[in-house]
């Protein structure tokens, strides 16, 4: 992992095409200014990981569901 220290309205670019900024800084929470390209998706760490289970969700659910019809047909 990569650290470094970055103070209000300095930015970290990454590959060219994403920046990083920070835009305010208030106690102990940081926030963050992301500018990249819209095919690149952002989220949060929480936010990825509730994708993440809702798709594996989904997949056990639809992979029965086309057995089934398998089965039928």
């Amino acid at each position: 992992m990569l650290v470094l220290s970055r103070k209000k309205n300095e930015s970290i670019i990454v590959d060219d095409s994403i920046v990083i900024t920070v835009v305010e800084i208030r106690g102990d929470k940081v926030r963050l200014g992301i500018e990249a390209p819209r095919e690149v998706s952002i989220h949060r760490s929480e936010v990825r990981d509730a994708i993440a289970a809702a798709e594996i969700e989904q997949a056990t659910v639809v992979a029965p569901v086309e057995e089934v019809k398998a089965v039928v047909e």
